[in-house]
């Protein structure tokens, strides 16, 4: 992380420099200690710059020029959802920074680091990764700025971007650097994003309009307008390229088609355009059958290359048994970071979920494939951790991922798995095809709790129930060994329009969850409680879809502390519902199937408030919506009223009959101004 340290290994070059919006973990869960620990493993020199002050060029000069590449992440989160809230507002703090402390990376941060690193160095190969540049690798809605932007790839005037969790590609891309190759011919590693000026003439190129219809691409030419261009053309004015699409490709030819999707102007200006795009993306996801997509920008194409092959179980296991340090680097001293506390003594024992939930990038940057670890290598890691990591008391926080119970799932067929282009293998019901057996994740659970030294094994990471029901074994063992009183689980919603959209199983599968938890719970001799999540403000979510679940709320007695808003992130399918109004799990025409979309301050302050039913804050905007929803007979002070007609002294400041008018949305620049550096 610095000149002296390199002095004092005896290095005068690093061969790959990794800047990062995260303060620097040597753990597992962090992406550059991965990527650093896996290219020290083939032998190449690798600096961190964490964290860098990118007001200027200067701190991107602290390691010096790297031989290879920069390369380039945001961190562990896209840097806007790492720094504003759903509703817009600027975080008071960030988990991955020194003592908690905000304002340590910029927005948009890939963007604006490759911009000081060209300034730094000008000629040194960039190449983007991490979730961040993962998630706009292609043309995308950016909440933030409510408007369609252009792949980062050409914000970031970048080389190359790496998609995933891309170690394939990273390892091979160094490789091919290292033996001369210049970046600029590096154009057929799997999982990978570039751009290039001209057509490729090798590639069989295929009409996404082919694959879904979405109807005219554009309004009727004005006849006016044509003639009009006609007669100010040159007579000699060269043709427009021609692109010969085909319709359909021989198996044989697969391998050299590329997918055409719409170009930037066009997503950018028709949401039904846009929801297309989404939909063609997310078809061509599975590795093994995916081919590569190709969108224009202006003069030039932006071209996505397939999705990684998935890592084989000794590949993860070698992954994940890299002499990681398990700690902060030195240089902070004693300052807490947040997210490294929360991860210290849970592991990662799979990658990847089937789960296709639409709100949900994980399938669009891990995919739905699902990589595991083996189980002596996850017992060898309790070990290090047991004997390694400071202020272990024999607790595990989580063995887990994504989620918690798919490990060792998969299609009962190979051949079957490589052909599937569906999105969820457990939406609208759990796939004939899935093997649901959960016994290797029960015996790991068990051999993990009997180590010497371990005295508990909790599971952090989110269960899939619907999965979890197939096998009443694992909720039993979960249930009496793995839970230390409450279960977090996510049901999201209750009422089917907005289940449908979030592609989340009914509400009877929960209860039948809930069933088997309690039953075993009881026979354990514990009290133990299931703590479930919901979403406000998702798209397909009316504000009756909302009156019902927090009247739900009240039946069951859930008094929900923090509540979440949907967040459109960049490139999930409900973003596209967001933006587009349509439904892209399905064909996308002009005239397909409309979704209602909750936007506005005031609205969705509304279905946050539904959710918190029983804050007196929230009553005003909720009798007042009652009111206008033909309600008002769930306003007042019985079992069955949702609100009570009073309202307590000091309290209904934030909604309603007494709600604040709306603020308009300010940078930071503004609010350090008007509110003296302090950021709220």
């Amino acid at each position: 992380m610095s000149r002296q340290e390199m002095d004092a290994l005896g290095w005068d070059q690093c061969d790959v420099i990794v800047v990062t919006g995260d303060a620097y973990v040597d753990h597992p869960s962090f992406g550059m200690a991965i990527i650093g620990r896996l290219l020290e493993a083939q032998g190449l020199r690798v600096g961190i710059i964490a964290q860098p002050d990118w007001h200027s060029a200067q701190a991107f000069r602290a390691l010096g020029r790297p031989r290879l590449f920069f390369g380039v992440t945001a961190g562990n989160m896209d840097s806007m959802v790492n720094r504003y809230t759903s509703d817009k507002r600027i975080r008071s703090d960030d988990a991955y920074t020194p003592g908690g402390a905000a304002g340590a990376r910029p927005d948009r941060a890939v963007i604006v680091y490759s911009q000081r690193l060209r300034e730094a160095y000008r000629d040194v190969p960039i190449v983007l990764g991490g979730i961040e540049a993962s998630l706009r690798r292609s043309a995308h809605f950016d909440y933030w700025s409510e408007k369609v932007r252009r792949s980062v790839l050409l914000d970031a005037k970048a080389d190359l971007l790496v998609y995933g969790n891309a170690e394939r590609q990273v390892v091979d891309l160094a490789r091919r650097l290292n033996a001369g190759e210049p970046i600029s011919a590096i154009r057929d590693l799997r999982g990978t994003s570039f751009v290039r000026g001209d057509h490729a003439r090798d590639y069989i190129e295929i009409d996404s309009r082919h694959l879904d219809a979405p109807g005219p691409l554009n309004p009727p030419i004005d006849p006016y307008a044509m003639n009009e261009a006609a007669a100010d053309q040159p007579a000699t004015a060269p043709q427009e390229t021609i692109v010969r699409f085909r319709r359909r490709v021989k198996n044989a030819d697969r391998a050299r088609s590329v997918i055409r999707m719409p170009d930037f102007a066009q997503v950018e200006s028709d949401p039904v355009m846009y929801a297309h795009a989404s939909r063609i993306l997310h078809l061509e996801a599975n590795p093994h059958n995916a081919r590569a997509l190709v969108q224009r920008h202006g003069t030039v194409d932006v071209w996505l290359n397939p999705p990684p092959i998935p890592l084989s179980t000794p590949e993860m296991d070698g992954l994940y048994e890299l002499p990681y340090q398990r700690r902060p680097h030195p240089a902070y001293g004693k300052a807490e970071i947040p997210a490294y506390k929360m991860i210290r003594f849970s592991i990662a024992i799979q990658r990847g979920c089937f789960g296709g939930c639409s709100f949900c990038s994980i399938t669009e940057h891990e995919g739905r494939i699902i990589q595991n670890r083996s189980e002596k290598s996850v017992l060898h890691e309790i070990e290090v951790i047991r004997d390694t990591v400071p202020g272990f008391t024999g607790v595990i926080s989580d063995l887990g991922g994504p989620t918690a119970n798919m490990y060792r799932i998969a299609c009962k067929s190979r051949e079957i798995e490589a052909a599937c282009r569906l999105p969820s293998c457990v939406f609208p019901q759990v796939c004939e095809n899935l093997n649901t057996d959960h016994s290797a994740l029960i015996q790991l659970y068990r051999k993990a709790r009997a180590l010497p030294g371990i005295k508990k094994v909790l599971i952090g990471s989110g269960v899939r129930y619907d999965l979890a029901i197939e096998s009443p074994e694992y909720v039993k063992e979960l249930a009496q060994h793995h839970v230390g009183g409450y279960l977090k689980i996510a049901p999201e919603h209750i009422r089917e329009g907005p289940l449908s959209k979030m592609m989340k199983p009914g509400v009877g599968t929960y209860y039948r969850f809930k069933e088997l938890f309690d039953r075993f719970s009881k026979e354990a001799g514990k009290e133990q409680y299931l703590i479930p999540y919901f979403i406000a403000a998702h798209p397909g979510t009316t504000d009756e879809d909302m009156l019902e679940l927090a009247l739900w709320l009240k039946k069951n007695g859930f008094r929900a502390d923090q509540v979440q808003a949907f967040l459109p992130s960049p490139m999930a399918t409900a973003t596209a519902m967001y933006h587009s109004g349509r439904n892209p799990l399905r064909r996308v025409t002009r005239d397909s199937e409309r979704v209602p979309i909750p936007k506005g301050l005031r609205q969705r302050r509304l279905h946050k408030a539904f959710l918190r039913y029983h804050d007196p804050n929230n009553w005003p905007m909720l009798r007042e919506a009652l009111r206008r929803m033909g309600r008002a007979n769930l306003i007042g002070s019985g079992p069955n009223h949702l609100v009570p007609a009073y309202q307590p002294r000091g309290t209904g400041q934030q909604g309603g009959e007494g709600m604040r008018k709306p603020q308009p949305f300010r940078t930071q620049h503004v609010r350090k101004r008007r509110q003296g550096d302090k950021l709220k």
